[in-house]
């Protein structure tokens, strides 16, 4: 059975394209999904790389692809106006809440983004979408400020940048990496191994 890692901030509007997805591609190969939250800005400074939207040509050329991807894929998207968003609150809550229910979380997190416009990165909002997915909101913004939980995080970026990441989403299907949203049909050939690199 394959193993996908699968480095994510909710802050990407292409990781939003791909989360909504994923999970129809591991279905078909019976595969398992690890969610890996880590920190974008941080990966972008370590690396050298900036986001797109930081540079003119590149920005103007996200803002129609996302929603061309968006409408390919029959999934809403709206801009939000928090552009980008701090979004360390939401991948500490996806670190505190851990593997049981990581895609539940990553996916309400991403919409509440991404289709809601709603500004992860307020406490209070973070709070409410938590409740409003049925997760602990009490508990999960008490972990999010234990140590193991801040170190969580910071060892996921470390390993992520230690692997080659350098922009999300980035998969890995053992030490094959895949990145962008755009990659999920190749992820499908490898996994179906007619595609070796």
């Amino acid at each position: 059975m394959a193993s996908i890692d699968f480095y994510w901030d909710a802050a990407s509007p292409y990781t939003y394209l791909a989360a909504t997805q994923i999970g129809a591609l591991v279905d078909r190969h019976k595969a398992t999904l690890n969610w890996k939250p880590f920190l974008l800005g941080a990966t972008f400074q370590a690396t050298g790389n900036k986001m797109p939207a930081a540079i003119p040509a590149k920005g103007k050329y996200l803002f129609k692809d996302v929603k061309l991807w968006a409408a390919y894929y029959g999934e809403p998207l709206n801009w939000p106006q928090v552009f980008p968003v701090n979004s360390l609150l939401a991948q500490r809550a996806a670190c505190a809440i851990g593997d049981e229910r990581a895609s539940d979380w990553a996916l309400a997190a991403m919409r509440a983004y991404w289709v809601d416009g709603k500004d992860i990165g307020q406490t209070e909002v973070v709070e409410t979408v938590l409740h409003e997915h049925g997760f602990d909101a009490p508990a999960v913004l008490k972990a999010v400020q234990a140590p193991a939980v801040k170190q969580q995080l910071r060892s996921n970026t470390e390993e992520a940048v230690a692997r080659g990441v350098f922009g999300a989403p980035t998969f890995y299907i053992d030490d094959q990496m895949f990145w962008g949203n755009d990659r999920l049909p190749l992820m499908d050939v490898w996994l179906s191994g007619k595609l070796a690199a």
